[in-house]
């Protein structure tokens, strides 16, 4: 069984989709993996995505309203195989609490998966327009499938 965990700033819009896509494809094609979320921030611990994400995971046929908002900690690098983070920023903050090499390789921006090597980060739609939210999931839904590849 392989654990993931997806990194974003609040852990209510980009890491809880992804979560949400990784998780309805682990159900659908038996694929054994643990899918959780986190923020590197505190702001939103305990609160469910937002609304306007919940909305676009509904139009693709996902429910992540039971997720809750919670804070990456040092001990999920000895609870996961994978952390994935949404960008630069969420990247560096993961690398800070890194006791040594080992919790280091497990980090790596997640666009990386269909994109490797570019660095690209996963734009977080919370200011931006209704189309942010659908380019968001669409980039995670090819990245997700590309990840689901490298375990095959």
């Amino acid at each position: 069984m392989s654990k993931v965990l997806f990194v974003c700033l609040g852990n209510i819009c980009r890491s809880a989709m992804a979560e949400g896509i990784l998780s309805g494809k682990n159900e659908k094609q038996k694929l054994d993996l643990t899918v959780d979320s986190a923020g590197t921030s505190n702001y939103h611990i305990g609160e469910a995505p937002d609304q306007r994400m919940q909305q676009k995971a509904i139009e693709h046929h996902l429910n992540i309203s039971n997720q809750q908002g919670r804070q990456f900690s040092v001990e999920d690098f000895d609870n996961f195989d994978y952390i994935f983070a949404m960008d630069e920023s969420n990247q560096s903050d993961n690398l800070e609490l890194a006791r040594n090499e080992s919790d280091r390789n497990k980090v790596e921006l997640f666009l990386n998966m269909n994109q490797p090597g570019k660095n690209l980060s996963v734009p977080d739609p919370y200011y931006g327009g209704e189309q942010g939210f659908e380019d968001v999931y669409q980039m995670l839904n090819e990245a997700c499938d590309k990840f689901i590849e490298t375990l095959k």
